[in-house]
């Protein structure tokens, strides 16, 4: 059997910017879509945010990227065709889909809307799905995936701005929920104000919680004070202002992807704090275990969300006006886009306007 393009493999073309190797430049890329199943909703992608995992991804940093690659799992736009089948939306409805475009729907993730905990679960890019091709994802200007894995975008909310709740806004509302730090009056602590982190501060904040920013960049503070509405700001390295805050904090959502030392964070929990990571560097992780024991403190993970939270979290947002803050950018603009990002030279979020630039980049 001849192995066929990837513009030859389904019946609807397709277009967007791949990776072709491990340098992780994008470029055009013509590719196709699969026809739109029973059970399927296709749409015009709009926007696009960029998230870190995306930079990981085309430079094979993960040693599990197939390529070409097209990145992307924060894509937003509105409803083309709907399969027979579908029972939720309809042409012209505002859509996104995040970062999983399948799971086996039987296990017991799966029977507990825990999709993203699935065994078999399909990424939405550089994943194989059910029928043996490679997922592409939202650098392009379509999409289509099967209903259960699509969400719905409240008219309320701002397309562009919507875009990174889909992965960054899960990411962090999910362990939020999860870990109990969701009451009134919690006492959060948000380590690291990029992507991840000034949607923690917003959510936490809409929750009823304290918020303390706890960063190496003192330069931030004016920013996540007075922009984002945290209560207070801990620059990480200070051992004055550190050692105040000892003992004082619920939790703490670790959104850092770099290597930094944990001790010192665990020193701010409360006795029955809980460290939360959903940030992953690469190296493993040195705790000591007297700082767990002195407190009977908790160190834990999270991994974006199931279908069912990820529509309520976009719920949440709607009703609380929880939008990203964003650098809209055209589509031939992303491998400077990556390149800023690197250097996290953006604040917070670059989104893609594919609806507005595609046509011009091909």
């Amino acid at each position: 059997m001849v192995a066929k393009l990837p513009e030859e493999e389904h019946p609807k073309a397709a277009f967007g910017w791949a990776a072709r190797d491990q340098s992780g430049v994008l470029s055009p890329f013509k590719f196709s879509r699969r026809a739109t199943g029973e059970k399927d909703v296709s749409f015009k992608v709009l926007y696009c945010g960029m998230c870190h995992s995306d930079l990981h991804m085309v430079k094979n940093e993960w040693a599990n990227s197939i390529y070409p690659l097209v990145p992307g799992h924060e894509i937003v736009g509105v409803v083309t065709e709907v399969g027979s089948k579908v029972e939720k939306f309809k042409v012209g409805d505002k859509v996104g889909v995040g970062c999983l475009v399948g799971s086996c729907h039987s296990c017991d993730n799966c029977t507990n809307n825990l999709e993203n905990y699935c065994p078999q679960l399909i990424l939405t890019y550089g994943a194989k799905y059910y029928d043996g091709t490679i997922t592409y994802g939202g650098y392009s200007d379509t999409m289509v995936a099967d209903e259960h894995f699509i969400v719905r975008i409240p008219d309320n909310m701002p397309l562009d701005a919507t875009a990174p709740l889909l992965c960054a806004g899960i990411t962090v509302y999910s362990p939020l929920k999860y870990y109990g730090l969701d009451k009134p009056g919690t006492h959060v602590g948000v380590v690291g104000l990029g992507g991840l982190g000034h949607m923690a501060v917003k959510f936490a904040k809409a929750m009823g919680a304290k918020v303390t920013v706890i960063s190496t960049s003192p330069n931030k503070k004016q920013q996540a004070i007075e922009c984002l509405g945290a209560d207070s700001f801990l620059v990480s390295h200070d051992q004055d202002q550190m050692k105040v805050a000892m003992g004082t904090m619920d939790g703490i959502i670790d959104t850092v992807s770099a290597m930094h030392p944990f001790v010192p964070l665990l020193g701010l929990l409360k006795s029955h704090g809980k460290l939360i990571l959903v940030g992953a560097p690469e190296k493993p992780l040195e705790l000591p275990a007297f700082s767990l024991l002195m407190g009977r403190k908790m160190v834990g993970g999270s991994c974006i969300g199931g279908m069912k939270e990820t529509q309520e979290m976009i719920d949440f947002a709607a009703k609380h006006s929880i939008k990203s803050d964003i650098e809209v950018i055209p589509l031939e603009y992303v491998n400077t886009a990556m390149e800023r990002m690197l250097k996290a030279d953006v604040r917070y979020r670059f989104v893609i306007d594919i609806g507005n630039t595609v046509n011009s980049s091909h």
